[in-house]
């Protein structure tokens, strides 16, 4: 699937936090090694991440992820498999990916799931709304975390 069909399927699919404040974050750290070190809230469910992850109307990562969820066929393929990501990235670093993948990466096409900077071609019901709110975030990575 190209980039452009991809956002396109996201933009149309993807229902944002309507209503979510977005939580502050401290990036330490350049390039691979940057991260976020303070969860944005409590600590994740993996049960809900899985959830979240898995989704094809909230986090949607199932398009463009390869996920060791067996039940959900037609995953993606664009992106890396996400099978043993616990043991290639800390929580920290996780955490930076999900929340605003474009500062490990400039050139990705994942979405930033808890940030607004820096957008263009957005929706007018996503502007100024993150796609996870900061609690849904925590839950992602402490599923991505379990994934070992």
């Amino acid at each position: 699937m190209s980039p452009w069909l991809l956002a396109c399927a996201w933009t149309l699919l993807a229902t944002p936090a309507v209503g979510q404040a977005l939580v502050a974050y401290t990036v330490q750290g350049e390039g691979a090694s940057a991260r976020i070190e303070q969860p944005l809230a409590t600590p994740g469910d993996a049960a809900r991440g899985r959830a979240i992850a898995a989704s094809r109307q909230q986090g949607l990562c199932v398009l463009c992820h390869s996920l060791p969820v067996v039940e959900e066929r037609f995953q993606g393929n664009l992106a890396p498999n996400l099978a043993g990501i616990g043991l290639r990235l800390s929580e920290a670093q996780l955490r930076l990916r999900v929340v605003e993948s474009r500062r490990v990466n400039p050139d990705s096409f994942m979405p930033a799931f808890h940030s607004t900077a820096h957008l263009s071609r957005v929706g007018g019901a996503w502007q100024g709304q993150p796609i996870l709110n900061a609690q849904q975030v925590e839950d992602v990575v402490a599923w991505l975390v379990s994934l070992r």
